[in-house]
């Protein structure tokens, strides 16, 4: 009966959830709530969902950008970075190799 019950609540939450974005797609002007409102519903971890909340507000007021974003220009520049560190140091390798070969030749 437990087992029962559970799969009920589960399907109440997805049916629930999916209804409220077919329904709210586009009446939105901001996400902000989008990912706490999904968290209570999806663990019923009120706290969690506002401490989610104000973790996004904070940097959504701090950077401009919200939190995925934020994450994701960080993670583009670390890679842009790493790919500069490359190349530099095979830009180097083969300047010394260069010079190392004129001052054997000379």
């Amino acid at each position: 009966m437990c087992s029962n019950y559970a799969i009920i609540m589960k399907f109440f939450k997805t049916s629930f959830l999916f209804l409220f974005l077919i329904l709210f797609n586009g009446c939105l002007q901001s996400t902000a709530l989008l990912g706490p409102g999904v968290t209570v519903i999806a663990t019923g971890n009120i706290p969690q969902a506002g401490f989610q909340y104000g973790a996004n507000s904070a940097i959504k007021n701090e950077t401009g950008k919200d939190a995925i974003t934020l994450v994701k220009d960080v993670v583009e520049e670390e890679q842009n970075k790493r790919k500069f560190n490359k190349n530099f140091k095979t830009m180097v390798k083969r300047r010394i190799e260069k010079a190392r070969k004129k001052i054997d030749i000379n």
